[in-house]
């Protein structure tokens, strides 16, 4: 037996993103955390709940703060896996920022795993997505990294 969905359950980013311009020259990361999440696995089409950090080092332009939760959202509404979610959140802003200086941590609790086989109800996943400087920088991705972990 094959399950279809209907598109309407999923929504548009119905308000256009606003990037501001960087007059003040900010050159240090942002990060926005515990942005939740709810998706659904495409494996099972159980739920997954979560929370996202995201974090980017402005170049040209600065996002509205909200923007970046919508995105996450935005990718989240529709049947997921965790590492897909995490790298289009990561491409989006990339490609809306034009930097590739994004970081993206998602750490979540699959029903699929909590609720049916293992029934293991204590484990999350971690799926983190680096890109630029967050990549190539020690300092940057453990500067990152320890604010993930301060929060969870």
């Amino acid at each position: 037996m094959s399950m279809k969905f209907s598109p309407v359950w999923i929504t548009p980013i119905s308000r256009k993103i606003t990037l501001i311009e960087n007059k003040m020259k900010v050159d240090e990361m942002v990060t926005v955390r515990d942005i939740t999440l709810t998706s659904t696995c495409e494996h099972h089409f159980v739920t997954i709940d979560g929370k996202a950090t995201v974090a980017y080092i402005p170049k040209d332009s600065v996002i509205g703060l909200s923007k970046i939760n919508r995105i996450v959202q935005f990718f989240a509404q529709r049947p997921q896996v965790q590492e897909r979610l995490t790298q289009q959140i990561l491409i989006a802003l990339q490609t809306l920022l034009g930097t590739n200086n994004v970081a993206v941590s998602i750490d979540a609790v699959h029903y699929c795993v909590k609720a049916r086989g293992i029934r293991d109800a204590t484990s999350a996943t971690t799926t983190t997505s680096l890109g630029g400087l967050f990549k190539s920088s020690q300092n940057t991705r453990h500067e990152f990294l320890r604010a993930v972990r301060h929060h969870n």
